[in-house]
């Protein structure tokens, strides 16, 4: 009988998150029965698509036992860069004159190039100049938002909104293949090759190792410096595809883009059971969290509810799962 209780507060504890969401989408449905069809779940999912690929970049960073506040600029930064480059030809107000129309690709990997550069920038200061991960990436946070400003600002734009994107670029937001929105397929995409690279490859194993304990790890011969620098490196590509597709589903840019993603992206690794400890994480668990966070608010403003309860209900389930986190991890040690 208690081993029975004990596998079943196990149990409970080790798939907390998927309660938790059933649950969610119950009370909303037994409220509103609307709430269960096929328009409002794509909707949701249209909507998770960008936070899904900014949280898979964060998991890294997590799972290796760091943490990143600037992933949500860097999203913003992103943005900017590819909407800038993705204006058709004819565009009332061109941010570059001159620059004739660029296949789509262009734009995106531009973004993620950005993502990149300050992804290793990231994992330079942490790993070379020993600065506390949250504290260099508070900088870095405030760095790039600066060149965002400086860069939205440049005439002739002079800080308008971008807009007049080319038609193929806005179809990565806005477009469909079978039904399908095509920023889901990416996001679903990205979640293929984040799952690959933490199950199926020598990196994912050492990354789990650098999170889980990083001086047994460094004393075991792996080199924490790259793999710090590598999950930096990682987050930075998903944070500028996330800023390509935030732009692509917007059909705009401004630099006030990605304020928050990055508390958004940290929460929905949490609460989808990434250890604040680090060592630990599931690209299933943090798809349910980020889902679980558009749940709450795409359920609560759908049965009329005020969106103020969202970051009360946000909140506790924040403090509820780090409790949760806390008491596993305190009981494997």
């Amino acid at each position: 009988m208690i081993k029975n209780k004990l596998d079943t507060k196990s149990l409970l504890m080790d798939y907390a998150i998927y309660v938790i969401l059933t649950a969610l989408v119950v009370i909303i449905a037994v409220i509103s029965p609307k709430f269960l069809s096929i328009n409002v779940a794509k909707d949701i999912l249209m909507q998770s698509a960008v936070r899904i690929v900014v949280a898979m970049g964060c998991m890294f960073i997590i799972i290796s036992g760091s943490a990143d506040l600037s992933g949500g600029r860097m999203v913003g930064l992103a943005a900017l860069i590819a909407a800038s480059l993705a204006q058709t030809a004819n565009a009332s107000l061109k941010f570059w004159p001159n620059l004739p129309e660029l296949p789509i690709f262009v734009p995106v990997l531009a973004a993620m190039l950005a993502g990149v550069c300050f992804g290793v920038f990231n994992g330079l200061v942490v790993s070379k100049l020993k600065v506390p991960a949250f504290l260099a990436t508070l900088g870095t946070q405030m760095i790039i938002f600066g060149f965002s400003s400086l860069y939205f600002n440049m005439e002739p734009n002079s800080s308008q909104p971008l807009g007049s994107l080319l038609k193929g670029f806005r179809n990565l937001g806005g477009g469909s293949i079978l039904g399908i929105p095509v920023i889901v397929i990416i996001a679903l995409l990205v979640m293929l090759v984040v799952w690959i690279l933490l199950t199926k490859t020598c990196l994912g194993k050492e990354i789990f190792a650098v999170g889980g304990n990083l001086e047994a790890a460094r004393v075991s011969g792996i080199n924490v410096f790259k793999i710090q620098l590598i999950t930096y490196s990682i987050a930075g590509a998903c944070y500028g595809l996330a800023g390509a597709l935030e732009a692509a589903r917007t059909s705009s840019a401004t630099s006030a883009y990605g304020s928050g993603y990055e508390l958004d992206a940290i929460a929905s690794c949490i609460v989808g059971g990434c250890s604040v400890a680090g060592g630990v994480g599931t690209v299933g668990g943090v798809f349910a969290g980020v889902i679980i966070f558009n749940v709450l608010s795409y359920g609560l403003t759908f049965i009329g509810i005020s969106p103020y309860w969202q970051n009360v209900v946000k909140g506790l389930i924040i403090i509820g799962a780090v409790a949760l986190d806390v008491r596993k991890y305190a009981g494997k040690k």
